[in-house]
């Protein structure tokens, strides 16, 4: 059975909401994902290990370190 973590890590990013206010309408635009703000600092965007994927690579094109 595969480890949670893995999938988990795969199928989401977590990153302080202030970083995606000026992105958050072109993401929802762009990409077939739901954001949710977990706290008050922080957002969650879900979807699809493909969908994740490409909105990783949007989110360095834009200067944005998931790291």
């Amino acid at each position: 059975m595969p480890d949670p973590r893995t999938l988990r890590d795969s199928t989401q990013i977590v990153l302080p909401c202030a970083l995606l206010d000026s992105i958050r309408d072109e993401i929802e635009a762009e990409f077939v994902v739901t954001i949710h703000a977990q706290t008050e600092e922080l957002c969650r965007i879900i979807g699809s290990p493909v969908e994740i994927r490409a909105v990783s690579d949007f989110l360095t094109r834009q200067g944005i370190s998931l790291r």
